[in-house]
């Protein structure tokens, strides 16, 4: 199930679930937004700030469920990610959402949404750029625009040499590993099986990367998945002693799924990067090898 597609002269809007955010974060984004014939709202409390957080939990899940509850508000934008998301979660009421879907974009922390609206509703969301990150990247703005308005989605990334590379049709589920790992067990957390998963991460130490890994194999995450799709793994911070001894966070992951056939892509154009292409969760898609290159469609 997913949200009707976006129309020239629909009403978005912005809200800040997590970090912190001032205006030169979202006002060259609503120009951006308002450049696709679109109307924007910003959030209320928008710009509060409590430490680290945009406001208190309660402040973000009261402004959440506002527009939750707005059925003139056709798609809702996180402003960033960075943390807290996982606070307000479960203060949240969905019920009205359920009926009347809208689309929900971003990434990074934003996984926590992501994921539990897909396991609780089945309702699709768009794992995409969002304001923090907006005007890096013309053609990630330009894949969040298609998807909210219903093109078809069609990228290409180059093959990697650690790849097992196979044709593979599924379902789309993940975002941010670390966050992934955080809801382990909880009433956010998915059914992985028979899944395409996609994985990204940012600023981790590599024993970090192989301990999530470990705890998604010890978990029976990882043994039924359809294909895992490897995005953008940047940042990484190695110990003063090493302890992946000059291995690449790709090796780390290859290693850990050694034991299992499917299919597994690395260099997937998402995540905490410059390119960050759209993605819609909780959708089909087919991953097809042709020649050097990966073809993926949704």
């Amino acid at each position: 199930m997913h949200a009707p597609y976006l129309k020239v002269g629909d009403t978005i809007a912005i809200v800040a679930t997590a970090r912190h955010v001032d205006q030169n974060i979202i006002l060259p984004a609503v120009k951006i937004f308002e450049s696709w014939g679109l109307k924007v709202v910003l959030s209320d409390s928008i710009y509060e700030r409590k430490d680290a957080l945009a406001g208190s939990d309660q402040i973000r899940s009261m402004a959440f469920q506002k527009l939750l509850d707005d059925e003139s508000i056709k798609a809702i934008i996180g402003a960033r990610g960075g943390y807290g998301t996982v606070r307000m979660i479960d203060l949240l009421d969905f019920s009205h959402f359920s009926k009347n879907p809208k689309w929900l974009c971003g990434f990074s922390d934003i996984t926590v949404l992501h994921s539990h609206i897909q396991n609780n509703f089945a309702i699709q969301t768009l794992h995409s750029c969002m304001p923090v990150t907006m005007g890096l990247d013309a053609k990630s703005d330009d894949s969040l625009k298609e998807a909210l308005f219903g093109s078809f989605i069609n990228y290409s990334f180059p093959i990697h040499t650690l790849n097992r590379n196979a044709d593979c049709e599924g379902t789309v589920i993940g975002g941010n590993l670390s966050v992934l790992c955080s809801i382990l067990g909880s009433k956010s957390d998915m059914d992985w099986g028979n899944k395409i998963l996609f994985i990204e991460d940012v600023g981790e130490y590599y024993y970090h990367i192989d301990r999530m890994m470990q705890a998604l194999k010890r978990s029976g995450k990882l043994k039924n998945l359809k294909a895992l799709l490897v995005g953008g793994m940047t940042k990484m911070n190695e110990n003063d002693a090493p302890f992946a001894f000059n291995k690449t966070c790709e090796e780390i992951i290859s290693d850990t799924l050694s034991e299992y056939n499917y299919p597994l892509f690395f260099n997937f154009p998402s995540g905490h990067q410059n390119e960050n292409l759209a993605i819609k969760l909780g959708c089909e898609a087919q991953v097809i090898v042709q020649g050097n290159t990966i073809i993926f469609k949704q």
